[in-house]
């Protein structure tokens, strides 16, 4: 609808992508890209609580990278409830020999 102002087009609209580092004994990472905030973690265990400091801080939908598969997917939406989409990349079956390349 034309002049209808939604939460994506919004300025304040805040969202959050929570990624596994390469250094499993790194301390939690967070970076600020306009409202993106991006949390890099050295354990998926970590996630969930990680994920309720991004809601507590106004986040309104949070993305997974593809390390967290289904199981961490899972463990995040509970974590946050069903007020705010937990969404996770997944890779398909084509991407599995150049995910064999660069992941060996």
């Amino acid at each position: 609808m034309p002049g209808t102002l939604n939460a994506v087009d919004s300025p304040m609209y805040k969202w959050g992508f929570i990624y596994l580092l390469d250094d499993h004994s790194a301390a939690t990472r967070v970076d600020f890209i306009g409202t993106l905030t991006c949390v890099g973690i050295s354990r998926l265990e970590d996630a969930p609580a990680e994920a309720r400091k991004l809601v507590a801080g106004g986040v309104k939908l949070i993305e997974l990278c593809g390390a967290f598969g289904a199981a961490g997917l899972a463990q995040v939406t509970a974590e946050v409830g069903s007020d705010v989409p937990v969404g996770a990349v997944f890779y398909g079956v084509d991407a599995m020999s150049g995910l064999q390349r660069i992941l060996r």
